[in-house]
């Protein structure tokens, strides 16, 4: 297991810490979803996991032993995929591959076979002898992906690895990156897509303004404390019942209720029928993840 234990940063004269005595614990071999909106200090900490900045509050430890020390002793155990495209457009796939394999000190057979497992991997074999710069959207996430996983490693820092694809190419990465585990590897996952993450993460951290504000299993984080209430209006919800449960608009003739208990529920749609407010749709049940996510950050993902 990979432990955050009590990590801050503050980059140099930062008025405030882009990490404050973060806490975080990451299971073996599973694919574990950061949330955050920007600057929330994902970014901070996938630069501290990869050892582009170094940790100087706090702990990062893998099955007890210090993470850079994981690293020192062997440099392919950890590989960051970032948002941005990491190869060079004007060199082939082939050549991409080749050039970092061999930066990662991989030689002879096993260079192959590893740049053989990457093509397979990402269904290269149709572009290898492509320039990167002429590969689609969806080619050039593959093939990002591609070279992050030439080594192997055992925790694989994804940032944002669907941006700008087609909803083709991006099913391909999803299933391709849920299945990573099954070969020993611990995936982190940024997105800005919370579907995507719902759909292959076994566990969720949401962070915000450089602290953490939920851990655990989608089901821990989705349970509700209290019931809530969607509606959708024929009319504008009348202010008496708006103040009485607590409601907040989310869309033209669309409101959130907070209800005491589920017993209240009767009660309130006598209410609206009384003042003539017609119910066209109602959900009673669990937030979604978005909804859980703007309750915890009072904010979008993408503000």
């Amino acid at each position: 297991m990979l432990l955050i234990d009590g990590v801050s940063y503050r980059y140099r004269d930062a008025a405030t810490a882009a990490l404050q005595d973060v806490s975080l614990g990451i299971p073996a071999a599973a694919v574990y979803g950061l949330l955050g909106p920007n600057g929330a200090g994902k970014t901070t900490l996938i630069s501290l996991l990869a050892g582009l900045l170094t940790v100087a509050i706090g702990r990062i430890s893998v099955n007890g032993q210090l993470l850079a020390a994981v690293r020192a002793a062997d440099p392919r155990a950890i590989a960051l995929v970032p948002q941005d495209y990491a190869f060079y457009p004007m060199l082939s796939v082939a050549e991409n591959l080749r050039f970092f394999a061999g930066t990662l000190g991989l030689k002879g057979g096993e260079l192959q076979a590893q740049m053989d497992a990457a093509v397979a991997f990402g269904c290269l074999d149709q572009v290898v002898g492509k320039r990167a710069e002429r590969l689609s959207g969806g080619l050039r996430r593959r093939l990002n992906l591609a070279i992050g996983l030439l080594g192997k490693p055992r925790l694989l820092l994804l940032d944002e690895p669907t941006v700008g694809v087609d909803p083709q190419s991006r099913h391909f990465l999803l299933d391709a990156i849920a299945a990573l585990p099954a070969a020993g590897s611990t995936v982190i996952y940024t997105s800005h897509h919370m579907e995507e993450v719902e759909a292959i993460c076994q566990k969720i951290a949401i962070i915000d303004q450089g602290r953490v504000l939920a851990e655990g299993t989608l089901e821990d984080i989705l349970q509700s404390p209290e019931p809530f209430l969607e509606l959708h209006l024929a009319r504008p919800l009348p202010d008496a019942v708006a103040a009485r449960y607590p409601a907040v608009a989310t869309g033209r003739l669309k409101y959130r209720l907070k209800l005491p208990s589920t017993a209240a529920l009767p009660r309130l749609l006598d209410e609206l029928a009384a003042a003539g407010c017609e119910v066209c749709d109602l959900n009673l049940g669990q937030h979604n993840l978005e909804q859980v996510f703007m309750r915890l950050t009072k904010r979008s993902l993408r503000d």
